[in-house]
């Protein structure tokens, strides 16, 4: 039987070894997976290179793996903010090195890794210092820079729901670089929603979509408990619709004037 969860973190962190490649989902605070992080720190490896949009905020997370000293370079496309003292330290001190990348590059670099594409041609960082030793060419008259696949050797990724298949959904803004980092890594880690015990882990490959029940599989519709019970006609009730020119109309009238064409 198909089972890629974990029993714990240190189990699902077993793979990563000194000098790795390892993706980190999130944007700013959004979608950080926090737990994993910690248990990297926890596992000790270092010397390792990190890719994150980000370089960390405030104390915690990513800038907390930064401080712990196992980071020896970050790929990333906004190191500098307003809480990011922990990288800013490091990078003035020479004691991490820094691969800026604009973030539509990032992303692209990563899908082409996952997706087995041997890099690509894009006009953004043309003409830049982020263009120097990289091959160029004008295609249709407009230049272009050559970007390379960003593959890594683990990727550390925050769903909101999991499956044994490695499965995975995401909450909102926290999707962000989940699927493409999880396509891009040999092996991908993120925790258990919340309602399963926080030490369990998918360590899998995971995709976006839930594979969809059979038609004939599926039960019938029903209503959330609190609309159980209540027509079509009563479960609107509870909120009437207004009229929203109503107050617009009163105002005129108060003065004794009709409502004007338009109003």
């Amino acid at each position: 039987m198909i089972n890629k969860i974990s029993p714990s973190i240190a189990d699902a962190l077993s793979v990563v070894q000194d000098g790795h490649t390892v993706l980190i989902g999130g944007f700013g605070t959004s979608g950080i997976p926090a737990e994993l992080i910690d248990g990297l720190i926890e596992h000790g490896a270092r010397e390792l290179t990190v890719v994150n949009n980000n370089a960390g905020n405030g104390d915690t997370g990513l800038a907390a793996l930064l401080a712990a000293g196992r980071v020896r370079k970050i790929v990333c496309s906004f190191p500098r903010q307003a809480d990011s003292h922990v990288f800013d330290g490091l990078y003035r001190a020479g004691k991490i090195e820094l691969e800026l990348v604009p973030q539509g590059n990032l992303a692209e670099r990563l899908r082409a890794a996952g997706a087995g594409i041997g890099g690509f041609f894009t006009p953004t960082g043309y003409g830049t210092a982020l263009a120097e030793g990289k091959e160029t060419r004008e295609i249709n008259g407009r230049h272009y820079v050559f970007e390379s696949p960003l593959a890594g050797d683990v990727a550390l990724i925050k769903a909101e729901r999991g499956d044994r298949w490695g499965n995975l959904t995401y909450r909102k803004a926290a999707r962000n670089f989940g699927p493409v980092m999880a396509m891009a890594a040999r092996h991908s880690s993120t925790p258990r929603p919340s309602s399963h015990p926080a030490s369990l882990l998918e360590k899998s490959f995971a995709s976006t979509a839930w594979p969809p029940k059979p038609a004939a599989s599926r039960g019938p519709y029903e209503l959330p408990e609190t609309q159980q019970g209540r027509t079509r006609a009563t479960r609107g009730a509870r909120h009437p619709r207004r009229c929203l020119c109503e107050p617009r109309h009163r105002h005129a009238h108060a003065g004794g004037e009709p409502p004007r064409s338009g109003y």
